[in-house]
């Protein structure tokens, strides 16, 4: 079994050490970002607004809008990278948001959250701590994808009870990894 390396136990890019609550992201952290034809406009407007807000974007894709192109080809480096620990944070975006959300998902230690209001983004960081934020670009205004971001950003994960239950997710995991091929 490899070792977690999710935002709840590393001290830099915005987690703490197991047991603690992830504190909001830190300006200067590193987001990943990415997304397929539908969300291309609002990934480009996204960037520009990390950079304002002091984080380093570090695009996966697509380099332009392509529209045949599809959306596995950008989720799965971000779901990696994530997953490996490689970065803390990313944020996806298609069409609906559950394409990328489902390939997310199926990374250990990645916690992509569908969100298509402020609020769910902000319960999904509070909650369940959430790594990855999926945002689904044609059914929500490039503002609302803005502050979307700006509220998973600056929300810190909550700990406590939450924190139990996120274990248990990680704890699943790892039964899973254990029992795959079995």
């Amino acid at each position: 079994m490899t070792a977690r390396t999710g935002p709840t136990d590393q001290s830099d890019g915005g987690g703490e050490e197991r047991g603690r609550p992830a504190a909001a992201a830190q300006s200067g952290a590193t987001i990943l970002i990415a997304a397929d034809h539908a969300g291309f406009e609002e990934k480009e407007v996204l960037k520009r607004e990390l950079t304002k807000l002091g984080f380093k974007p570090e695009d996966l894709g697509a380099p332009s809008c392509i529209s045949d192109d599809d959306y596995p080809d950008y989720a799965h480096p971000l779901a990696r990278k994530i997953s490996r620990g490689d970065a803390q944070r990313g944020i996806l975006l298609c069409g609906s948001g559950i394409g990328v959300d489902i390939v997310a998902n199926r990374y250990p230690h990645v916690r992509a959250a569908l969100s298509w209001i402020p609020e769910i983004a902000e319960l999904s960081r509070r909650h369940n701590d959430s790594n990855v934020l999926v945002i689904p670009s044609r059914f929500v205004s490039i503002e609302q994808a803005v502050e979307m971001m700006k509220r998973w950003l600056e929300t810190p994960f909550e700990g406590g009870r939450h924190m139990r239950r996120v274990e248990k997710i990680d704890d699943m995991e790892a039964e899973g990894e254990a029992n795959a091929g079995s």
